[in-house]
């Protein structure tokens, strides 16, 4: 599938910036199910710094606001050709060890709640393979947790989103995350694109996660809609949780407040 992907983010403000830096993982690479034949990427409201590649693999931007600014824009359009492996992405790969996606993290560290689901499943799926269990087990978060926004936040942990049984994309991956390691399984968080069915436009990007097995490596599972990427999805970057992928990060000085507006299409 060829997916044409246009993303624009603003940041205003009430009152001039006199410091700022973002931190931005918003450019695709070439991987084992998709091809980015085109993409362009742009920043208005300050300077381009440096790029690299952290230690997860991700390709990153860091840029300087200019003094004084009222506004940033960034803009991300491209065209990239994926292909349905449903869900498999394969061996172990990049800089950063399997081990490192083992242990815990605040976002994603179990409490009472999700030692019981881990219990619960640990029972249930006593009989199962490794991947029939991921199954149930992202099943089990999808029933537990409705999805719905304005509930949660970057900050929110997977702990407090299963308490409270709202959440997002986000919420869900951090606790597949949290509760697959506790099960004895690497996992981590993946950021990125989905095409919708029945919608171009959207109002943020995608997030989903990746758990590793002995028999077919790292395998995608998208709890918020109940199965594993195909086609319709663009992987950005990964890490153990959010805060390692998350696509804009950063920090601001200045005494205004901080408005932000997204606009994302993705369309065949």
């Amino acid at each position: 599938m060829r997916l044409k992907i246009t993303h624009l983010t603003q940041y205003s403000y009430d009152e001039p910036v006199t410091f700022g830096l973002l931190k931005l993982r918003m450019r695709p690479q070439n991987g084992i199910s998709q091809n980015v034949e085109d993409w362009n990427y742009s920043f208005q409201g300050g300077a381009h710094q440096v790029d690299f590649i952290d230690h997860f693999g991700n390709q990153t931007d860091l840029f300087r606001l200019d003094s004084g600014t009222l506004s940033v824009q960034i803009s991300a359009e491209g065209l990239v050709e994926t292909e349905d492996r449903s869900g498999v992405v394969g061996k172990h790969k990049g800089p950063a060890p399997l081990w490192v996606f083992e242990a815990e993290t605040e976002a994603t560290k179990p409490g009472a709640q999700m030692r019981t689901l881990i219990r619960d499943i640990r029972a249930a799926t006593a009989d199962l393979d490794s991947v029939a269990r991921l199954h149930h087990l992202s099943e089990a978060i999808g029933e537990a947790v409705e999805y719905q926004t304005g509930e949660t936040n970057s900050k929110t942990s997977a702990e407090t989103a299963l308490t409270e049984g709202r959440g997002v994309c986000q919420d869900h991956a951090h606790i597949m995350i949290g509760t697959a390691r506790a099960l004895g399984y690497p996992a981590r968080y993946v950021s990125g694109y989905l095409m919708m069915n029945d919608r171009v436009d959207q109002e943020a990007s995608h997030a989903w996660c990746e758990v590793y097995t002995d028999a077919l490596g790292w395998v995608g599972f998208d709890v918020s809609n109940g199965y594993c990427p195909d086609e319709r999805y663009v992987r950005i970057a990964y890490g153990r949780d959010y805060a390692d992928a998350a696509p804009i990060v950063g920090i601001r000085q200045g005494p205004g407040n901080e408005n932000l507006q997204v606009s994302l299409q993705i369309q065949q």
